[in-house]
């Protein structure tokens, strides 16, 4: 992998992920952009621990532009897009309308009233474009290309973790516009927070206290009890396990868990990250047969779950991949109502066993049946 690293107009950074040592990346932004002007804050919810963003800057973010406007695509006959080149293999570069923004210059004690805490969202936004295909989507991409994605993302995971105040790194894949997806074009994104996020913080208890219970890692056993019970596995391979979890939230979710536990995208060997590809393509290939064919594209949310930095119990998180779709069958959506929204307990209308089910019966004709679970 060659990475190559240059600047925007408006002074953002963006970074050139190649496959081949002899690519060549010179082109440069000539669109005549003013520096970008953003105000994110976040703010302190005391009754539930947790921090808000507020960034009012995005409403004017891009939205559903047409084709031959996509900023994500290359610049190309005349028109310059976000990557001022007439062709990419992946492309990283900070967002123009971040939900969190600004440097450790930024950052800013917080406000002594105690009860309403706010300071400033120092962070970083990223978008990881996987292709410059835009009819395309990470399920078409060849296992060398979801390898470079996988590099790409490990790379960042590595530079945003030094970043000053950063305490954790989140990137994720949002697909479709039932999702609220704003640009078509297949891309993901990356969050550098300044703070542990609240489903982390509440993992990372649960794994202290069956520590403190049983002596053990509790992502372990999670993993250890999905491959004995076997109804729920999807994928098993030398490396890497899929399956959809006992409790879970979504109609269709699955998780992809290594074998051996490390805490974030940095710790996988060599075997890890070769056989990843292979079994993700495939996980997204079998999401879009879920509900037969002449169905749209289904929507899903793709998301890497990572330690946070320099947490005192880091080396007792599981790096992991949450694989979920909003759609519960054919034309009909899961949406978050009362009792999800109001009460965040989820009802699911698919038994995980079905759904587990479902993904092995469409699996792709030839994929490598040791690969292929089998309830026992």
């Amino acid at each position: 992998m060659k990475k190559t690293t240059t600047r925007l107009a408006d002074g953002r950074e963006l970074v050139h992920y190649d496959a081949r040592d002899d690519a060549v990346r010179d082109a440069v932004d000539r669109r005549p952009l003013e520096p970008t002007t953003t105000a994110s804050e976040i703010r302190h919810d005391p009754l539930l621990d947790e921090w808000v963003a507020v960034a009012s800057h995005r409403q004017t973010r891009t939205y559903h532009p047409p084709a031959d406007e996509c900023p994500l695509c290359p610049s190309r006959d005349g028109r310059h897009s976000e990557i001022p080149a007439s062709d990419y293999d992946v492309v990283v570069f900070e967002n123009r309308f971040p939900s969190l923004t600004g440097g450790p210059g930024a950052r800013t004690a917080e406000d002594p009233g105690g009860l309403l805490a706010h300071r400033p969202g120092a962070g970083r936004c990223e978008v990881v474009c996987f292709t410059p295909d835009h009819d395309a989507s990470f399920a078409d991409l060849t296992p060398d290309q979801a390898r470079l994605v996988l590099d790409a993302w490990t790379d960042r995971t590595a530079e945003l973790c030094q970043l000053p105040g950063v305490r954790q790194v989140f990137c994720f894949e949002n697909r479709g516009p039932e999702i609220g997806v704003t640009l078509s074009h297949p891309h993901g994104q990356i969050y550098a927070y300044p703070f542990t996020t609240p489903r982390t913080d509440r993992m990372l208890h649960s794994v202290a206290a069956h520590r403190g219970r049983t002596g053990r890692n509790l992502f372990d056993d999670v993993l250890a009890a999905e491959r004995a019970d076997g109804n729920r596995l999807v994928i098993t391979g030398d490396h890497w396990t899929a399956f959809v979890p006992h409790a879970a939230h979504w109609p269709y979710e699955v998780h992809l868990y290594p074998n051996r536990r490390v805490p974030d995208l940095l710790g996988l060997d060599e075997a890890a990250r070769a056989e990843f590809p292979h079994i993700y393509l495939e996980l997204l290939r079998r999401f879009d047969r879920i509900f037969g064919t002449g169905e749209p594209p289904t929507p899903y949310i793709a998301a890497w779950h990572q330690a946070p930095v320099g947490h005192e119990h880091r080396r007792d998180f599981a790096l992991h991949l949450e694989l979920f779709t909003i759609r519960r069958t054919s034309g009909k959506l899961k949406f978050l109502a009362g009792s999800e929204s109001g009460m965040n307990v989820f009802i699911n209308d698919v038994p995980p066993e079905a759904a587990a089910a479902r993904l092995r019966e469409i699996a792709t004709p030839g994929y490598d049946s040791r690969h292929t679970a089998r309830p026992q």
